[in-house]
């Protein structure tokens, strides 16, 4: 029985060795992972720096906006006859409004038109 118990605590022995070995790994492991969230802490965003991303984006929205209401504006003085635009929508097969765009965006130009309506 003797032997029986000495055996019993020598597989023991290994288990502790075993995980003690485990633990060790483990740790390393743990040293690396708090550098990295140690470095991503120090790059937080601050409200501010983030208020003013939000800014810029709104003023780039804003810009872009009164840009095309100029052009749309611009494209509102060129003139343009039924005919035209009855001659693009009967050649192309679109809508009307489409029609006048690209004949707006064109000056009035058909043939300027229907070639990049055909591109």
């Amino acid at each position: 029985m003797a032997n029986e118990e000495d055996s019993v605590e020598h597989d023991g022995d290994d288990n502790k060795s075993n995980k003690g070995k485990k633990i060790a790994k483990h740790d390393s492991g743990a040293a690396d992972l708090e550098k990295v969230t140690d470095f991503v802490e120090e790059a937080e965003i601050s409200s501010q720096n983030f208020g003013d991303a939000m800014r810029v984006v709104s003023d780039r929205k804003a810009k872009e906006a009164t840009e095309r209401q100029m052009k749309e504006k611009e494209l509102s003085k060129v003139k343009i006859t039924k005919e035209d635009v009855d001659l693009i929508m009967n050649e192309m097969e679109i809508g009307r409004s489409q029609a006048e765009r690209k004949l707006r965006e064109h000056k009035g130009n058909v043939v300027e038109a229907l070639i990049e309506l055909t591109n």
